[in-house]
């Protein structure tokens, strides 16, 4: 199976704190529509506040869902100017 991973890139203005809790509250909102085994067995993600990126799976349904949530919270909090977002085919999930 290809993998597909969304990488996030974070201006300086953004607190990666808030950025976490954004993810988590993404992974939260995926595990009500899909249940949480589902989302713990089909995707996978990693945020690193030092290099200020976060990498979201995308290559599966939930893996998805969780990614457009994000997207959605980070650009409603922060705004389309503080991120940029990478699509990367069969990559390691690193941030």
């Amino acid at each position: 199976m290809d993998r597909t991973l969304n990488r996030y890139r974070f201006t300086e203005a953004v607190p990666m704190q808030e950025a976490e809790d954004s993810l988590m509250l993404a992974v939260l909102a995926a595990e009500g529509i899909y249940g949480r085994s589902r989302v713990r067995l089909e995707t996978s993600f990693a945020l690193d506040a030092g290099k200020r990126a976060c990498v979201i799976d995308a290559s599966t349904e939930v893996g998805q869902h969780v990614s457009r949530v994000f997207t959605t919270f980070i650009t409603k909090q922060f705004g389309e100017e503080a991120f940029r977002l990478e699509r990367l085919a069969n990559e390691n999930l690193t941030a």
